[in-house]
């Protein structure tokens, strides 16, 4: 996409603003095994995704690197004993034994290679790896995609705007652009988790679901 077009949407999702990460935790919620006892979300912001498995999961625990956004995180959920927060990296985290492992628009802010490493780490065997990711258009398959995208894209904002207020919120965490195609994210992810699926979704994201052996 041109400059222009890029900031032309950019326009359009200030004025009328909604989550597309949030848009995705319904396919991560059909993916969680049938008894789960504890999830991490990594890069978990105001902690949206947490709050949502926290009715699915006994012991829910986010982490993101900036304190001011675990803060955030933290009064919003108030209400929810099982949930918890934590201002720390991915590379700070040690051992495994999680049953789910989630990352939302997370990857792209790290080394590919390193953060799925880590992030498989932390699955106990038979758990599983979701993560919902950012790539930038670079085929002609990509574009043509973004030609759909683009429209649903607005169709959405404006279908979601009684949602403002939350979307804002959850938008406040820091963002980063990407510069990973899709190719590079199945090279790697062929490497690092042999087995998962990685599907290319409209809005800019990917899904990826491995389960850990």
């Amino acid at each position: 996409m041109t400059a222009e077009l890029i900031g032309w949407i950019s326009r359009v999702n200030d004025a009328h603003p909604w989550s597309h990460n949030d848009h995705y935790q319904h396919w991560l919620l059909r993916q969680l095994p049938r008894r789960v006892s504890r999830s991490i979300d990594v890069g978990c912001g105001t902690g949206n995704l947490v709050r949502a498995l926290a009715s699915r999961v006994d012991q829910a625990m986010g982490i993101d690197i900036d304190p001011e956004t675990i803060a955030i995180a933290r009064s919003l959920s108030a209400g929810n004993a099982n949930v918890e927060f934590h201002a720390a990296a991915l590379t700070e985290l040690a051992g495994t034994g999680y049953d789910v492992v989630t990352a939302i628009a997370v990857v792209h802010h790290l080394d590919l290679s390193e953060a799925l490493t880590a992030m498989r780490s932390l699955t106990k065997p038979g758990g599983k790896l979701l993560i919902v990711g950012c790539c930038r258009s670079a085929t002609a398959s990509d574009r043509l995609i973004d030609v759909v995208a683009i429209p649903a894209n607005l169709l959405a904002g404006l279908l979601k705007s009684r949602h403002a207020s939350p979307a804002r919120i959850a938008m406040s965490a820091p963002t980063a652009p990407t510069c990973t195609t899709l190719g590079q994210v199945r090279k790697v992810v062929a490497d690092v988790l042999p087995g998962a699926r990685v599907r290319r979704r409209l809005f800019w994201r990917y899904t990826l679901s491995y389960t850990a052996d």
